[in-house]
């Protein structure tokens, strides 16, 4: 006390005022000790403490190779945490004391819900997912979840892969796009869809990088040559039509291209330069408002390459094509679908084509026949539709039917019914233009036990659509009589093997292993999978009646191509083919595919 009065100033009979204010900072500092010590009083008696500084550290990987990634970006999605790893590809995160209770953070049955938000509350503190990035690596894929008292995390980047390479032009200063396609699977079925677009640069030289494994298909858009020494617009037009890799006549006998992760393929494309023609063809009946699509396939051979445009105020197909005969194919997706085809030959010089006749297709209707045994689903359910409230009767309730071009490259769009317009509008109808298409049928109430038209097995064969009258209606029959599986991973009375998977911490949402459920050739099956958690020894699931082949891996597989035998092949021997019958359970023990042993 000594020692504080002491350091006290001498005031003399004016500072008054002074004085008044010094008490006044040590009275409230005063009250400040005393608060802060209640404080600490009441968190003894509560038996709360502060736990001991907190952290999460890990490292990133080369999904490949394994080794570890220096200097790769660590964040969370919510950009409340990042990091930069070292040489050896280690982050350390410090993580906030965490406030815990003296008893462990047990709760009485009746306090559950505060349990629940006590953990809710605890886990926003540190990261709930993890992310990585690094140049030459795959964005998107590396995620990861964060258990609550999780310590350490291994984050996996895939190196990604490049197509590069040179357009061989003669002159240099022209500048060519090109183009690759990537083959994709589609409810199982396999197509090529455009992937990137790179302009060469002046000498030529190309390169897509980012790239995921897998399949592809390169080729040069056409370009017109206007070389201003030789260009004349009054004169004969030159151009280059697209090259498809290696040397190929068309898109369909193009090389295939297939990289692995962190693998390059050096490519060389040669357009050959020739005399261009301009084409007309008129639309002979569309509406003035109509928005007409327009494709273009050389020597009957469908694909990527060639092109004409649609003059809508002179209401024609016109453009720019060399010499060779060509398939010309219009569209209209209005209210009502409109196409027509008409077959031209460009011979040195300008074509007016004969006028093209749009026909309007009739919609496919789909009937669908209930066998259920189970009555429980509700008769009608309310949908907005455009902000009107309708309710919806019937199948729609439970059903959509959706159709995917078939072939490698489709021209057609994907198309699905069209919800009901008014109020007891129970018609199921599919509008679709002239071609072919395979038929997918999803459901929330049982599964599609048979899908046929005219007599045929939609499920193995594809729907075709004829250009104008009425095509025979699609006929669903759907039942509920499911059968059930119980798939266990390992043999005999093994638990789940020791993957990386399963050695997440429990309580995430990562999955130790899938289960795919393949049907078999002309097995009336229907494809599905479902995961087993880490916590778990086993997992059951409904199964459509049929004959399939059950595989499991200890990843989600993305490019399965279930729907061709030949490309299942490979997974003969790595997994049983079970007969599921309706309202039997089987016991099915699985060996677990490993990603690097899949075909």
């Amino acid at each position: 006390m000594n020692q504080i009065g002491d350091s006290i100033p001498r005031f003399r009979s004016g500072d008054r005022e002074q004085l008044r204010s010094l008490h006044k900072a040590f009275g409230f500092g005063l009250s400040i000790l005393l608060g802060c010590g209640s404080i600490l009083e009441l968190s003894a008696q509560n038996g709360t403490l502060d736990e001991p500084p907190r952290s999460l550290h890990g490292s990133v990987v080369n999904g490949v190779t394994h080794e570890p990634l220096g200097h790769a970006l660590v964040f969370s999605p919510d950009h409340r945490f990042a990091a930069v790893t070292d040489d050896q590809g280690h982050f350390e995160f410090a993580l906030p004391r965490l406030a815990v209770r003296g008893q462990s953070n047990q709760f009485p049955a009746a306090r559950v819900d505060a349990f629940h938000e006590e953990q809710e509350r605890t886990r926003s503190l540190g990261p709930i997912q993890l992310d990585a990035r690094k140049p030459g690596f795959l964005e998107g894929g590396a995620q990861q979840d964060i258990a609550l008292d999780q310590k350490e995390v291994t984050i996996t980047l895939t190196p990604e892969a490049l197509i590069v390479g040179r357009v061989v032009l003669p002159d240099e200063a022209d500048r060519i796009p090109v183009e690759i396609y990537r083959r994709q699977i589609q409810d199982g079925r396999a197509s090529w869809t455009p992937e990137a677009t790179a302009i060469a640069k002046s000498n030529g030289e190309f390169r897509f990088a980012g790239l995921r494994a897998g399949k592809y298909k390169l080729l040069t858009q056409e370009v017109l040559d206007r070389d201003p020494l030789t260009f004349d617009p009054r004169g004969q037009l030159y151009g280059y039509p697209p090259a498809y890799f290696s040397s190929a006549p068309d898109f369909g006998s193009a090389a295939t291209i297939e990289v692995a992760p962190g693998g390059t393929f050096q490519a060389t494309l040669s357009p050959v330069r020739q005399a261009y023609y301009q084409v007309s063809v008129p639309i002979a009946n569309t509406l003035s408002d109509s928005q007409i699509q327009v494709a273009v396939s050389a020597r009957g051979h469908r694909g990527p390459g060639f092109s004409l445009g649609y003059n809508q105020q002179e209401q024609r197909i016109e453009g720019l094509l060399p010499e060779g005969s060509y398939t010309v194919e219009a569209s209209s997706n209005g209210p009502a679908v409109q196409s027509g085809t008409l077959v031209i030959t460009v011979k040195g010089a300008a074509l007016q084509g004969p006028p093209l006749t749009l026909v309007q297709a009739s919609p496919i209707v789909v009937n669908v026949k209930e066998e259920f045994t189970s009555p429980n689903y509700p008769n009608s359910v309310n949908w907005n539709i455009n902000g009107r409230n309708v309710e919806v009767k019937g199948p729609m309730r439970y059903l959509q039917v959706r159709l995917w071009p078939a072939g490698d490259f489709g021209l057609e769009s994907s198309t699905a019914m069209v919800p009901p317009w008014r109020q007891g509008d129970e018609s199921l109808t599919i509008p679709a233009q002239p071609g072919s298409y395979w038929v997918q049928a999803d459901s929330s109430r049982g599964f599609p036990a048979s899908i046929t038209s005219g007599g045929i097995d939609l499920r193995h064969h594809p729907l075709e659509v004829g250009r104008g009258g009425s095509n025979p209606p699609i006929e669903i029959t759907m039942r509920d009589d499911w059968a059930q599986i119980e798939a266990k991973i390992g043999t005999g009375d093994e638990s789940l093997p020791d993957t990386s998977a399963s050695r997440q911490v429990a309580g995430t949402n990562a999955l130790s292993a899938w289960v795919c459920l393949l049907p078999l050739p002309d097995s009336p099956g229907v494809f599905q999978q479902f995961g087993i958690a880490p916590i778990q020894e086993s997992a059951e699931a409904q199964v459509a009646p049929g004959e399939y082949r059950v595989l499991t891996f200890d990843h989600q597989p993305q490019d399965l191509e279930y729907r061709d035998p030949d490309a299942m092949r490979g997974y003969d021997g790595k997994g049983p083919a079970v007969r599921f019958l309706p309202g039997q359970k089987e016991h099915v023990t699985l060996p677990l595919v490993i990603a690097g042993d899949a075909p």
